[in-house]
C-alpha cells in the first residue's frame, strides 16, 4: 500500500484504528505515537571443531518493542476499559491495532498492523491548577507482531 513520494511524510499526519483496519474506524486522535519497532535476536554458534576463532551468527527470535499511544482526555473510557479487560483476563483483552501514516490527500500512505495487542500500562499525565495543558492520557501496549506494508 505504500505510496512513493518525492518528499518525505510529515509524522503530524497519522489515524490509529483499534479493533479495525480501516481509517474510517478511527476510535479517536491520538497526538503522539511512539515506539514501532521489531529486533531480530542474534543467536551465536561455534561449533569445538571449527577453524575459525569467531562464531557464526543466526537469526534468533523476534521481539517487538511496546508501542506507546498518547490522547487528550475526551469524555471516554475505552482505553481504561481496555487495560482493565486486560488485567481479568489471563490471556489479555487482544485486539489489533492499525497506525495509518497519511499523505496530503488524507490517504493512507503507509500502514503498521500489530497483532495481538494488549495494554500493559495505563498513566494519566499530571494535573496541574496553574497549567494551560491538555490532559494527557497514556497507554503501552504489546504486541505479537509488526507488518508495514
Amino acid at each position: 500500500m505504500a505510496i512513493q513520494s518525492e518528499t518525505p511524510y510529515g509524522a503530524f499526519n497519522f489515524l490509529v484504528s483499534i479493533g479495525g483496519d480501516d481509517p474510517q474506524d478511527a476510535r479517536a486522535g491520538f497526538s503522539e505515537v511512539s515506539g514501532l519497532s521489531m529486533e531480530i535476536q542474534v543467536i551465536e554458534y561455534r561449533a569445538g571443531n571449527d577453524r575459525t576463532e569467531s562464531p557464526v551468527k543466526l537469526p534468533g527470535l523476534t521481539k517487538y518493542g511496546p508501542v506507546t499511544l498518547k490522547r487528550g482526555m475526551i469524555g471516554t473510557l475505552d482505553l481504561f476499559e481496555w487495560i482493565t479487560e486486560s488485567a481479568q483476563s489471563s490471556t489479555g483483552s487482544r485486539r489489533n491495532v492499525t497506525i495509518h501514516l497519511l499523505n496530503d490527500e488524507q490517504q493512507p500512505a503507509f500502514t503498521w498492523k500489530l497483532r495481538n495487542a494488549w495494554v500493559s500500562k495505563y498513566s494519566m499525565g499530571d494535573l496541574n491548577a496553574s497549567s494551560n495543558d491538555v490532559a494527557i492520557e497514556t497507554i503501552e501496549i504489546v504486541h505479537e507482531g509488526l507488518i508495514l506494508e
